[in-house]
């Protein structure tokens, strides 16, 4: 049997601040996400940070998460495997385990 699931692919708009001070997803407003990561745009480094952070968040394999359009723009089209796009949003937009208000 096939699990619906494994066969979907979110695809949404990402707004990437590179020297964000710390990796972090931010709000998500309608289906753009902006994302703050630590590392500088040069290289590819938060291209890279920003797959890793998402792959980390939605749950899926790094290589499951691809930047189809604005690899050296901030604005960016990113697809992920084995999840809808409505889930991925979902998970993006919800606190991460661990993390809450400060104390």
């Amino acid at each position: 049997m096939n699990d619906p699931a494994l066969d979907a692919t979110a695809r949404f708009r990402v707004r990437l601040t590179p020297r964000g001070g710390r990796d972090v997803i931010g709000a998500v407003e309608g289906e753009t996400v902006r994302v703050r990561v630590a590392a500088a745009p040069v290289g590819g480094e938060a291209n890279e940070a920003l797959v890793r952070l998402l792959a980390r968040r939605l749950r899926v394999g790094r290589r499951a998460v691809r930047i189809v359009r604005g690899a050296t723009s901030a604005q960016k089209v990113v697809e992920v495997d084995g999840v809808s796009t409505a889930d991925a949003l979902r998970r993006l937009a919800g606190p991460v385990a661990g993390e809450g208000p400060p104390r």
